[in-house]
């Protein structure tokens, strides 16, 4: 499994490739005006959501730090919090979440950041064979396994993420 075209190459892939780590490309059509981009790749790409991991930049003490997440569920900023060693964390700006990462909101990969964090996985990757996580640009996602993605990215994985209850 490798890319599959040159107009698919993305800092993510290139350091999946560089790694030799086997990955699938999942391209979709992006609509501008979704509201959620992990929910329309889940359904766009007709992947259970508990399958298809958010990248979200989390502000842990002045510094930034990436929580990966199904899009199942919402980031619990205690648990990260706890699992970074501290006692806060908020969301942080979408602006110097852009500027650290190099990538545009929609699109931000755990893999190939312009500056790396410190990164945090849900456990419940670890129940999966594969996930699927942003390609580095609205529309593209990449599926691998969770153990490459840890090794990749040296992340930690914690329960930091709480299932999103329907509100009747």
């Amino acid at each position: 499994m490798a890319r599959k075209n040159a107009s698919q190459g993305t800092p993510a892939t290139a350091v999946l490739a560089a790694a030799g780590v086997p990955f699938v490309l999942h391209p979709y059509d992006h609509d501008p005006a979704a509201a959620s981009y992990g929910a329309e790749a889940a359904q766009a790409l007709g992947i259970e959501p508990g399958k298809v991991f958010k990248t979200l930049m989390v502000e842990v003490e002045g510094k930034l730090a990436v929580g990966i997440v199904p899009v199942s569920g919402t980031l619990d900023l205690k648990a990260f919090a706890a699992a970074m060693g501290a006692k806060k964390a908020a969301m942080a700006d979408p602006a110097a979440a852009q500027r650290r990462t190099g990538y545009v909101l929609g699109g931000i990969s755990p893999l190939g950041q312009r500056l790396p964090s410190p990164t945090v996985l849900d456990h419940s990757a670890l129940a999966l064979e594969t996930l699927l996580v942003s390609g580095g640009k609205r529309g593209l996602d990449i599926e691998l396994a969770p153990a490459d993605l840890i090794h990749l990215t040296h992340a930690v994985t914690a329960p930091i993420s709480s299932v999103q209850a329907s509100k009747d």
